[in-house]
């Protein structure tokens, strides 16, 4: 018969001798100490980054010195104007971030789980957005984080861009062409441009048109505010085209219904046009031009200085991981 072996007592005994694992040694910070760090960070000052949390001069200092000491690592150098990074405060900062921004994010999902907290984002957009990409990215978003509520306001892209400078948006979808001042405008997808026709209309067998022989035909638009008719009266006047504008319609659906009609073709996101040509059996031809394809932005503010979910919000749409 076979000794009976006390596995227990085994695990326990090579505990004591060699001490706990690598995983198990306990940590030299806690989230204080990485929120006082990244605040300072941020600041480029100790004064002004205590003052922020806000917290006394003495203690952040002395709190800084000791996360230092238990680290054995340098994270600032100091100066008279202030303190910069070393290499290894880099370091720590980049994960630093990345915790604090999951810390937030596990308390805001325990705060929604309860009914305590809820947290509301206001998303503006320009049409084309709103009738391509977005509302898919923007759903996913919402299915994941159930304690926030999005509202999503369409404007042109110059009032995006306002409203976001001027904090009454959390976050803006503009047209590619632009470059808000004083903001940031990272690249959210592409689309591209097609024409819809009745299929009624002579082009409506065509695989494809020109924009300078779409220029001959009466033609059904959105208002003059908009990003995306902007753009292609643009390409008109550069082109030396005159476009014979039937009628503007605020919405695409609203063009579609006005294109059914026979009032004209209509340059739409193709996305937008493929749905438009299954629902209403409207066709849509391809633009050969070359410009047809066209980019959206995601414009925001300074990323340190927003608040954690409107930066969860701005990774989903955008895809960055920071």
């Amino acid at each position: 018969m076979r000794p009976i072996v006390n596995r227990s007592s085994k695990r326990e005994n090579a505990f004591l001798h060699h001490g706990p694992s690598p995983m198990t040694k306990p940590l030299r910070f806690d989230l204080n100490d990485l929120r006082l760090f990244a605040a300072v960070a941020a600041a480029g000052s100790l004064s002004k980054g205590a003052a922020s949390l806000p917290l006394a001069l003495s203690a952040a200092s002395a709190r800084l010195r000791q996360l230092e000491h238990r680290l054995g690592l340098s994270l600032f150098v100091r100066h008279a104007s202030g303190v910069r990074l070393t290499p290894a405060g880099e370091v720590l900062l980049e994960h630093a971030r990345r915790l604090l921004r999951s810390a937030q994010d596990a308390q805001l999902a325990m705060d929604g789980l309860s009914g305590e907290q809820r947290v509301a984002l206001r998303l503006y957009a320009n049409t084309t957005a709103n009738s391509t990409i977005l509302p898919g990215a923007l759903g996913r978003f919402l299915a994941e984080h159930g304690y926030v509520d999005v509202t999503l306001v369409e404007r042109p892209s110059r009032e995006v861009i306002a409203a976001v400078a001027a904090g009454e948006a959390d976050l803006g979808v503009i047209d590619g062409d632009y470059e808000p001042p004083g903001l940031l405008a990272l690249p959210i997808g592409r689309y591209r441009l097609a024409v819809l026709a009745s299929p009624r209309h002579p082009l409506a067998n065509r695989a494809n048109i020109s924009f300078r022989e779409l220029a001959s035909h009466d033609l059904v638009g959105l208002p003059d505010g908009s990003s995306m008719q902007g753009f292609v009266e643009k390409l008109a006047r550069l082109s030396g085209l005159d476009l014979h504008m039937r009628a503007r319609a605020p919405s695409f659906a609203a063009i579609a219904r006005l294109v059914a009609g026979g009032a004209g073709v209509a340059v739409v996101p193709e996305a937008t046009g493929q749905g438009y040509r299954d629902a209403m059996g409207l066709a849509l031809v391809a633009l050969s031009d070359d410009w047809a394809e066209r980019e959206l932005k995601l414009c925001l503010r300074q990323w340190e200085t927003l608040p954690t979910m409107v930066r969860a919000l701005a990774e989903a749409l955008s895809g960055i991981a920071r």
